[in-house]
């Protein structure tokens, strides 16, 4: 079983005014140093234990390939360490180790064996991994005349061929077509079942909280954050929008969930509510049953655009619909100093049966990235249950007919 811990890890780079004081300082050792120190990585602690899948997101620049080199070894620490257990394989940069001028089957057996297998067992797993790449004649063909795509997939499966005990993979899974991504993902989730740990880094938010049982969020070189996938990537959205000079915070709710609240404030919203055809508040729902979201507002300064938008997660915190008023073109304009606006968003909860949470936003434009006002992660949360249709699965209710000719 593999386990990562992490301890104070940092990572500094000389930086020199110029060449000449490179050279001065390295012509006059134990003189004053002529060089300052750039901090990319600092003060990084975590664990991961063994079997445990952690997801690692961050803006561009904020560490996350950095951090990977540091724990694989191919970059050393300034200071702190790493300390790993069990057989690691590491996808970081795409195609690291390849040779252009070799087929990709001698690429396939230069890399197994910098992974630490033998000629001979990369030669048993040969058909397994052809087969798992799917390129075809091309695994003969010298790797220059491969596309990305390619490269991906060969490295890929070469990196799997045996389950590791620690699978580290960068944003190498984001190249290439849907169908290998979605092929990639599966073979990830069946070395967990059979207990491999998992560190990725990614921006698609669906994977991390699909996969990972944990996300870890780096912002300038730190550990801003923690916790469940779900809380996580509420914060990081957040946190997209931080060139506004907005607030953001996370509460806990009496369930125990993290609700991440964030905006400049402008606009508030001031009430939240699910209600039935009657304009009852209710939290839990028929599946197709008709409901009403309602969303009160108050304008605090005037304003020359406002958009209402929601989003319905699963349990998961994966998207499942959502809309605002910019698409549904109902957005208001020049919106004035108290204003109180009542929104209502009408529609068929045609769910699956289980547990949802919806986001609200007040903002400009299509999304929150331009002006955000207020973003409310999980301001209500419900529950559906089947009362009277056909047993189904999945978290959409679309019922279908049936034409059957023989």
């Amino acid at each position: 079983m593999g386990t990562i811990v992490v301890n104070n890890l940092g990572k500094a780079y000389k930086q020199y005014p110029s060449h000449w004081s490179r050279l001065k300082e390295w012509l006059t050792p134990g003189h004053a140093k002529q060089h300052q120190l750039k901090w990319v990585l600092q003060g990084i602690h975590f664990t991961v234990n063994p079997g445990e899948a952690v997801g690692i997101v961050g803006i561009n620049g904020a560490g996350k390939s950095t951090l990977l080199k540091l724990i694989t070894g191919t970059t050393q620490p300034t200071t702190g360490s790493v300390h790993m257990t069990g057989r690691v394989a590491a996808m970081l940069e795409l195609g690291m180790g390849f040779h252009p001028d070799f087929t990709g089957r001698q690429n396939a057996f230069m890399a197994g064996q910098l992974l630490g297998i033998s000629s001979a067992d990369i030669a048993r797993l040969m058909p397994q991994i052809e087969d798992f790449a799917e390129i075809g004649d091309y695994i003969d063909q010298p790797l220059r005349v491969y596309s990305s795509g390619m490269q991906m997939r060969l490295a890929f499966s070469v990196a799997t061929a045996i389950r590791p005990d620690i699978l580290i993979v960068d944003e190498a899974l984001s190249v290439g077509d849907a169908y290998f991504q979605h092929k990639s993902i599966d073979r990830i989730r069946e070395f967990r079942k059979s207990g491999t740990t998992l560190l990725i880094v990614s921006h698609d938010k669906g994977a991390i909280q699909s996969i990972c049982d944990r996300a870890i969020l780096l912002n300038a070189g730190q550990l801003a954050m923690q916790g469940e996938p779900e809380a996580v990537m509420d914060y990081y959205n957040a946190m997209l929008a931080d060139h506004q000079n907005q607030t953001v915070k996370q509460e806990t709710t009496a369930d125990g969930k993290v609700q991440t609240i964030s905006g400049t404030g402008e606009v508030s919203l001031e009430e939240v509510n699910l209600v039935d055809d009657k304009g009852q508040t209710i939290e839990l729902v028929a599946v197709g049953q008709a409901v009403s979201l309602s969303i009160q507002i108050h304008c605090h300064q005037s304003i020359p655009e406002l958009v209402i938008g929601y989003m319905i997660k699963d349990r998961l915190g994966q998207p499942v619909f959502g809309t605002n008023t910019h698409h549904l073109k109902r957005q208001l304009k020049n919106l004035q100093a108290q204003d109180r606006i009542q929104f209502n968003f009408d529609f068929d909860a045609n769910l699956g049966p289980g547990t949802y949470s919806i986001a609200v936003a007040a903002h400009t434009a299509d999304t929150h990235i331009g002006k955000n006002y207020e973003w409310r992660d999980q301001a209500i949360i419900f529950n559906v249950v089947n009362t009277q249709h056909a047993e189904f699965v999945g978290v959409a209710w679309m019922p279908p007919g049936v034409r059957c000719k023989q």
